[in-house]
């Protein structure tokens, strides 16, 4: 399975708007990533209406637990 990912930058610094980030698979979306100052959300591809929110700390106790380790270069 191919990814594709691409970012929409706004700013250098993420203030008022959110940087959007788009990830597709096998040329289909399957998502948008929301990074904001306060949070990350998942808005999944074809859902306008809800989105998966998760603050930074639950975010990072979720990828501590859940995330596969892979030794940085």
């Amino acid at each position: 399975m191919a990814h594709e990912v691409s970012v929409n930058l706004h700013q250098k610094i993420v203030l008022s708007k959110d940087v959007e980030v788009e990830v597709k698979a096998d040329g289909a979306k399957l998502g948008t990533i929301l990074i904001s100052k306060g949070n990350i959300e998942w808005v999944p591809a074809g859902n306008s209406a809800n989105k998966h929110r998760l603050s930074w700390k639950k975010f990072a106790e979720l990828m501590e637990n859940e995330g596969r380790p892979k030794r940085m270069k």
